[in-house]
């Protein structure tokens, strides 16, 4: 077990902060974001060109570091040794949250092990700021994020998806949203209750209300520009095993990637799927990890 106390003192060490940055409104912005950003010795940012703009707007001075899907192994050990030198350091990402289908879980999980400090700073997030305008029930909601971009993988998470009695939160680019929402239409009623949300917090932010019907017919006939936030409504219906038969259609590896969309661990998935479909389970756990 390990306790953190945020703004006691640390021997020395050094503070990793959370800094979220606007989503696409600057005047999101909170004062204490900017000071973060203007004390900390160090911004560890996901696009550094992105960054300094924010950085320029804010007149903040403060020197960057890459930090990103691409250097992750390579800069973590960097970051932790600075932090433990005592540099306080703050991570961003290019919109939102860190860690929220952004670079920052590796991090924050080896300075948890190494004891450092890790202090989250509130503020704008794409899929809360949806949910609150959607008009759908906000809680309890299921946040998912990107879904796969391989049809059959991506047919099964939605599938998994749409059994969920709560909101379910999506990301999704404005070049797939309509593709993905046909997909969602293959293995979920056309009476479903959809949102579909771009642009948030900018000058042509819009929302789309209706049924899962009208949303892929109003996405096959309009131009879509803007990052997505697609919300589905909750399953009224108890999950049936109709799903499960649907899923049999499937590979076994789509089968396992569905529950683990649905909540379940990969391994329970695994041995799920191999006492449904009455094969060994080594045989499941290969075709996962194409083994």
């Amino acid at each position: 077990m390990q306790t953190q106390q945020s703004f006691a003192e640390h021997d020395g060490a050094g503070t990793l902060y959370l800094v979220p940055t606007p989503i696409g409104n600057l005047q999101d912005m909170t004062y204490r974001a900017v000071e973060t950003l203007q004390t900390v010795d160090l911004i560890c940012a996901e696009d550094t060109r992105n960054t300094q703009k924010l950085l320029n707007h804010f007149e903040i001075e403060t020197k960057q570091i890459s930090f990103h899907e691409h250097n992750t192994q390579e800069r973590i050990p960097q970051l932790i040794e600075k932090l433990q030198a005592g540099q306080n350091l703050a991570q961003v990402s290019d919109a939102g949250m860190p860690s929220i289908s952004d670079p920052g879980t590796e991090l924050v999980a080896a300075c948890v092990q190494a004891g450092v400090t890790v202090v989250p700073l509130p503020g704008a997030n794409a899929g809360l700021t949806a949910l609150i305008a959607s008009g759908l029930v906000p809680q309890p909601f299921y946040f998912y994020g990107f879904l796969s971009r391989k049809k059959s993988e991506q047919k099964a998470e939605l599938a998994a998806l749409s059994q969920h009695q709560e909101t379910v939160i999506i990301y999704e680019s404005p070049f797939r949203v309509a593709k993905t929402l046909a997909n969602l239409a293959t293995v979920c009623e056309p009476t479903r209750p959809i949102v579909a949300c771009r642009e948030l917090t900018k000058r042509y932010e819009e929302f789309a209300r209706g049924t899962l019907a009208e949303l892929v017919d109003w996405s096959q006939n309009h131009q879509l520009k803007g990052e997505f936030v697609l919300l589905i409504g909750g399953n009224p219906n108890e999950p049936t095993t109709e799903k499960q038969d649907e899923l049999a259609e499937l590979p076994l590896k789509a089968q396992v990637e569905a529950l683990i969309a649905a909540g379940d661990k990969p391994n329970v998935a695994i041995k799920t799927i191999a006492k449904r479909r009455n094969v060994a389970r080594q045989v499941v756990y290969n075709e996962f990890h194409e083994i």
